[in-house]
């Protein structure tokens, strides 16, 4: 059978208008916002319009031996939604509906196709909380952020999604459709078969649903902002903030190259006052939160901060986090990026962003660096000029010098992004063979064809 005749035999079996072949069309179902991560050409991608859709495209790649990629909206940064040549993608774009809002039980079921953003204004007419939100919670989904356990802004104190998926809806690798988990609020019938799918990557099946915890609304909170003159200085604060017993909501780093590069792109004028900006929230309410906030007014000025304000100005509070979550599409507009996405331990912030100064010294390259730095979680990003493979390479080079140097702290080459293509030589360092065929063994069992993401992960 030829590869069109068992493409019409895909169509057949779907969806009308489910299967798309256009090469124009293709073009933006290649990868993902990694742009350093390798990919092919697929033979065709599926917008999936049902779960039925979704079982019949696996069904179908297992008869003809087609590897399967699953995509949401692309905005991951390892390579995980990355096309293979010969590939279906099964983009879950099309899924966006949010099923239910259960305001006694404080969950909601979604479709993977729904935007993080979208998600948390849903349930906040109903006075809930979904936590976990990435930087890119504006546009990524919440498929996307169970496929990588997507950390983000809020995860210092509240966690990250496995902490808040407690139901799927799967497509097996064998094309069946299950459901795993639970809805109730306790259960321990079984092996914790959701937080083995949460951080997949979409390598052990494909997730065509999801009932996630809520909380309620919290406190607007305050913020506290800090200039600082130095990264370093701005480590030694974050530091100081957790010796001093403090649970921030959110603690987050703003380093100068991006803040000039939101600057240049929001004119919002922060570079020209600060070389380094922390911003912390505290969330507790009344005397306790304008407590927290004095303890933090406290850290900063430990860390030499230059200036030091306190607000309980939501709208100049969101304006802030705004600019914080702009660094990155900021920085996509000064050249190609590579970027980074260690952890480490809170006691060692300042000596990483030490030694990241330190590489992109050695390495000749401008390294701008964005962190969850409440919780260790650094995002250096590496810049070259377009069509500079000298530059590309040292690049490369810094990345793996990173990941070394955050293990050597006892940090671990991923805190939220996912392993994807990019950081498969670190996690293989990190976990060593023995754990490695664990969890090729789990692979092994839940795919045995290999059909999901092959070439990933492990």
């Amino acid at each position: 059978m030829s590869d069109r005749d068992q493409i019409g035999q895909l169509e057949g079996r779907l969806s009308d208008r489910a299967v798309v072949t256009d090469p124009a069309l293709l073009e933006s179902y290649l990868h993902d916002e990694a742009e350093w991560a390798a990919y092919g050409k697929p033979v065709a991608v599926v917008r999936a319009g049902s779960t039925a859709d979704v079982q019949e495209t696996v069904r179908w790649a297992l008869e003809h031996r087609v590897p399967v990629v699953p995509r949401g909206a692309g905005t991951g940064l390892s390579g995980g939604a990355n096309a293979l040549e010969g590939c279906v993608v099964i983009s879950l774009e099309k899924l966006n509906q949010v099923l239910e809002v259960n305001p006694l039980e404080r969950l909601a079921v979604v479709q993977p196709g729904v935007v993080n953003d979208d998600l948390r204004k849903t349930v906040a007419t109903q006075g809930l909380w979904y936590p976990p939100d990435p930087a890119s919670s504006p546009w990524s989904t919440i498929g996307g952020n169970v496929a990588t356990n997507a950390g983000g802004v809020c995860c210092v104190k509240y966690g990250v999604t496995r902490d808040y998926v407690i139901g799927l809806e799967v497509v097996t690798g064998t094309g069946e459709v299950v459901r795993l988990g639970r809805r109730t609020a306790k259960g321990v019938a079984g092996l914790d078969l959701v937080g083995l799918f949460v951080g997949s990557e979409g390598t052990l099946g494909i997730v065509t649903e999801i009932t996630v915890k809520l909380r309620p609304l919290p406190d607007p909170g305050r913020t506290v902002l800090g200039y600082f003159d130095g990264i370093v200085d701005a480590g030694v604060a974050v530091r100081d903030v957790a010796a001093r017993g403090l649970t921030p909501s959110a603690l987050e780093l703003v380093d100068r190259t991006c803040l000039l590069a939101v600057d240049e792109m929001t004119h919002m004028g922060i570079a020209s006052e600060a070389n380094v900006v922390l911003i912390g929230k505290v969330d507790e309410p009344g005397e306790a939160g304008k407590r927290a906030a004095e303890e933090m007014v406290a850290a900063f000025e430990a860390g030499n901060a230059t200036f030091v304000a306190e607000t309980a100005d939501p709208e100049e509070a969101d304006a802030m986090m705004a600019a914080r979550r702009l660094a990155y599409p900021a920085m996509e507009r000064l050249g190609p990026l590579l970027t980074e996405d260690v952890c480490v331990p809170k006691e060692h912030v300042p000596e990483m962003l030490r030694r990241v100064e330190r590489i992109a010294a050695d390495s000749d390259i401008t390294i701008a660096t964005v962190a969850h730095a409440g919780d260790g979680n650094l995002h250096p990003l590496m810049i070259t000029g377009r069509g500079d493979d000298e530059a590309k390479a040292r690049a490369q080079a810094a990345f793996d010098r990173i990941i070394e140097e955050a293990l050597d702290l006892g940090g671990t080459v991923t805190g939220e992004h996912g392993v994807g293509l990019l950081k498969m030589p670190g996690v293989a360092r990190e976990l060593g063979p023995e754990v490695l065929a664990m969890e090729r063994a789990v692979k092994q069992a839940l795919d045995p064809e290999g059909t999901f993401n092959p070439g990933k992960v492990f």
